[in-house]
C-alpha cells in the first residue's frame, strides 16, 4: 500500500522498506528477535538475507527503525488527536481510540514493542524511550483535563496501566474486532474517570 502512512512507513523506498519491516515484526513477534536470521527476514518478501542490506545495515537496525517508527507515530498521532478542538472527555476518547485502533490493526508491532526494548542498541533505545515518555506526557495532560482531581503521579500511573489494558490485543482474541474496540475503549475510560 505505498502512499498510505503507517506506523513503519519512513523514506522514499517506503513500500520495500514497510515489506521487510512488516515481515521482521511478524516474526519478531511469533519466534522473538534472536529466533529470527537475516535470510528468515528476506525470505519472507522474497529476497535473500544478504539483499536486505540494501535497506538496512543489519537485523539491530530493522529492530532500531521498527520501535522508533511505532514510537513516533504513536506520538505524532497522539499529539494530533490531543492538539483538536473540543470538549476534554472528547479528547480523551479521541486519544483512547486512537491507541485502541493502533493496537487492534497491528498485534505483532505491540508484542515486538513489548518484548524487545533491550534488545535496542543503546542509541536506539534512548530514542525510543524518550519518545514514549514524551507520549505518556500527551496522555498524562489530556488524562487531567478530563479528570481533574487526578493528580501527575496518578494519572502518569493511570496512563500506563491504561496501556496495558489496550496492549494486552495481541493475546485477547475472543471477539471481533469492532467489538473488541467498543469494549477496550468502554474499559480504558471507565478506569480513567474511576481514577480521580
Amino acid at each position: 500500500m505505498p502512499g498510505n502512512p503507517t506506523p513503519l512507513v519512513n523514506g522514499e523506498k517506503a513500500s520495500r522498506r514497510e515489506q521487510i519491516l512488516a515481515a521482521a515484526a511478524e516474526l519478531f513477534a511469533h519466534h522473538g528477535f534472536h529466533g529470527v536470521g537475516i535470510d528468515d527476514i528476506g525470505a519472507a518478501v522474497g529476497i535473500s538475507g544478504p539483499g536486505l542490506y540494501r535497506h538496512f545495515r543489519s537485523k539491530d537496525a530493522i529492530l532500531g527503525e521498527m520501535l522508533n517508527s511505532i514510537s513516533r507515530y504513536l506520538l505524532e498521532g497522539g499529539t494530533a488527536r490531543a492538539a483538536r478542538p473540543g470538549a476534554p472527555d472528547d479528547t480523551l476518547t479521541g486519544l483512547v481510540r486512537f491507541h485502541v485502533d493502533f493496537a487492534l490493526a497491528h498485534p505483532a508491532l505491540i508484542t515486538v514493542q513489548e518484548r524487545n526494548l533491550a534488545n535496542l542498541t543503546d542509541a536506539d533505545r534512548k530514542q525510543v524511550r524518550a519518545l514514549q515518555r514524551q507520549y505518556v506526557e500527551v496522555w498524562v495532560r489530556v488524562i487531567r483535563d478530563a479528570v481533574p482531581d487526578l493528580g501527575e503521579r496518578q494519572a502518569r500511573s493511570a496512563a500506563h496501566a491504561v496501556f496495558g489494558l489496550i496492549n494486552s490485543t495481541p493475546y485477547n482474541r475472543h471477539l471481533g474486532d469492532g467489538e473488541l474496540a467498543e469494549l477496550l475503549c468502554r474499559l480504558a475510560l471507565g478506569a480513567l474517570h474511576a481514577a480521580g
